[in-house]
């Protein structure tokens, strides 16, 4: 056999053993008569000597090794002399008898270490070296864990999994398709799936009751940290349930895996927040609630009281109070405006009022306003001695909060409020049904097109379908959404009045949406569900800025794999018999 034991499992209590060890060679000392190697896998690291004294041709066939070669060594547990208490092996080392090198090694790229000297795209381009590292390796261990834990509590509460096609028809209403093209249909197009969702519903339909699925989906959208082309969804539907009902059952999930994963117990019930009050109070329909600085409305008290244009202008001005940090140089206070003129962010200004740990107010708009105003804005906002108040203002409300929010966020992150060991959950609920989007110049489905609207505003569908709620639901945490649903439409009628307000002719509804617009008319009963970022959950329980880190073969920031060098260009004789012609020129110009 290649091994007896793992480099991760023996201890002092094995001492006088026999082994058998196979893995990879971290590192080599030679010191005097005696070579030492740290052999690894991915159970751990167990230190190898080989003694010049007792066999010197095995020593010197040691002293040859190079990083990350892969051997076998038989030899004796023994205790260590020099023992390290950093590995759970540090008792022992293993006083070799036998060496037999599995397969060489050239030079890694970069250290294989914790610690590693490569940058990201290096690292990208040699992945699977870069999966040898302990730091990466566990955060997909901690993907499988939760994984096998999810399942299982599904499975406890009668969920069954099914696999649902990977090649199915595009529906362009939200995100970016992916498409196919079809050999044997020249000229039509698979699409890769978003989400399961219409299939998800004729299960519902289908009398399954309960469904989920680790689920592959994918949008060919603009990346960033916590988005990748192709992502993994815990994708759940429930027949027969009201949004309390899944609220509670996905509730219990997420208490599940953060008592099992973190030792971390979440109130019961977790909190829910209106959409309306989230914005209103956080800028964000995904709060982080580790920290305060909630915002304060100021419409009342710097509107028309003084001769500032830019807020007598505003149809809402709001500030956050940032504490202990009156002692902000002008330096810094010209930073925090520069970040919130980025693009990114889009603000136009920002105005800073401190006040002093002596109670004096010093303002960057002391000759526009009175000192009663400022008293008035120092008791509205609950401002203390040593506080700074940053204040932001524009024409349209819910763009200026948002771009407070993103202020609130980054004063959170400096003030080091933002504790990625703290976890706080709670739901976001009644999110507008509808949306307007400027690109489109047209109402879009907030969530999607089967969203039930909330019963008390279905009168007003047709003549202000702005004002209509959702029976939908987001799961939050620590200012990220993790996962989301709603319940659906479940009545012919009703989802086609909703491809209608969305612009869709009957025609075109029953091209894209024909199979679950029939099968309503057989019978389909009262349904909803939800979906779960797997690789997001993974990374919030792994304190990581990315979810790039906790998927084994990540795109970069471009949607390229560089370590397979995809997407690539295909050969000739592919696009012929696809029969799809792609002038290059034409596309380089």
């Amino acid at each position: 056999m290649y091994r007896t034991n793992t480099c991760g499992e023996l201890r002092l209590s094995d001492a006088g053993k026999h082994v058998t060890l196979a893995g990879w060679v971290q590192r080599t000392r030679k010191m005097g008569g005696m070579t030492f190697v740290d052999l690894r896998d991915r159970y751990g690291i167990t230190q190898l000597v080989f003694n010049e004294a007792v066999d010197a041709a095995l020593c010197d066939e040691a002293n040859k090794l190079g990083r990350e070669y892969c051997i076998q060594a038989e030899g004796t547990v023994s205790e260590r002399e020099s023992k390290n208490a950093n590995l759970p092996t540090g008792d022992i080392e293993i006083l070799a008898s036998a060496l037999h090198v599995l397969s060489s090694s050239i030079t890694p790229p970069f250290t294989i270490e914790d610690n590693t000297d490569g940058g990201d795209d290096i690292r990208m381009k040699y992945r699977y070296l870069d999966l040898r590292r302990q730091v990466v390796r566990q955060n997909l261990e901690l993907r499988h864990r939760m994984t096998i834990l999810v399942r299982n509590y599904l499975d406890a509460q009668q969920f069954i999994e099914v696999e649902t096609p990977i090649l199915i028809g595009s529906t362009p209403e939200g995100a970016r398709d992916f498409v196919v093209p079809s050999r044997m249909n020249q000229g039509q197009f698979y699409a890769l799936p978003q989400s399961p969702q219409t299939l998800k519903q004729l299960l519902m339909v289908s009398g399954f009751d309960r469904y989920f699925q680790i689920a592959k989906c994918f949008r060919d959208e603009d990346l960033r940290a916590d988005r990748q082309p192709e992502f993994t969804q815990i994708d759940c539907e429930m027949s027969f349930a009201h949004q309390e009902n899944v609220l509670a059952m996905f509730e219990g999930m997420a208490r599940h895996l953060f008592k099992e994963v973190r030792g971390v117990d979440l109130p019961d019930p977790l909190p829910q927040m209106t959409w309306h009050e989230a914005m209103r109070r956080f800028g964000s329909d995904k709060p982080d609630l580790r920290f305060g600085m909630e915002f304060v409305e100021l419409m009342d008290v710097l509107k028309g009281t003084g001769t500032f244009s830019v807020f007598n202008d505003a149809n809402y001005i709001g500030a956050i109070c940032v504490p202990k940090c009156a002692h902000y140089s002008r330096k810094q206070l010209n930073e925090l405006t520069d970040f919130v003129k980025r693009p990114q962010v889009g603000a136009a200004g920002l105005v800073w009022v401190k006040i002093e740990e002596d109670g004096t107010i010093k303002s960057s708009i002391d000759k526009f306003y009175t000192p009663e105003v400022f008293a008035k804005l120092k008791e509205t906002t609950g401002a203390k001695a040593g506080d700074l108040i940053l204040i932001m203002s524009g024409e349209r409300p819910n763009k200026t909060r948002t771009q407070l929010s993103t202020l609130r966020l980054e004063m959170g992150e400096r003030l080091g409020l933002r504790d990625k060991n703290k976890f706080v959950c709670l739901w976001i609920v009644d999110f507008p049904l509808f949306e307007w989007s400027d690109e489109e110049q047209r109402l879009m489905a907030t969530h999607h097109p089967f969203t039930m609207p909330n019963p008390d505003d279905i009168p007003l569908l047709d003549e202000h379908p702005e004002r209509v709620r959702a029976l939908a639901y987001d799961f939050v945490c620590n200012g990220i959404e993790v996962g989301g649903g709603s319940i659906r439409i479940h009545d012919g009628q009703l989802q086609e009045q909703m491809f209608r307000i969305l612009g869709f002719t009957p025609e075109r509804a029953m091209a894209q949406f024909g199979f679950l617009i029939n099968a309503f008319k057989y019978g389909a009963p009262p349904h909803a569900g939800i979906a779960f970022g797997l690789d997001r959950f993974v990374s919030i329980m792994a304190g990581l800025d990315s979810i790039r880190d906790c998927i084994a073969f990540p795109k970069n920031n471009s949607g390229r794999d560089v370590m397979l060098d995809a997407p690539s260009e295909i050969d000739a004789k592919q696009l012929q018999e696809l029969s799809i012609s792609i002038d290059l020129n034409q596309e380089k110009a």
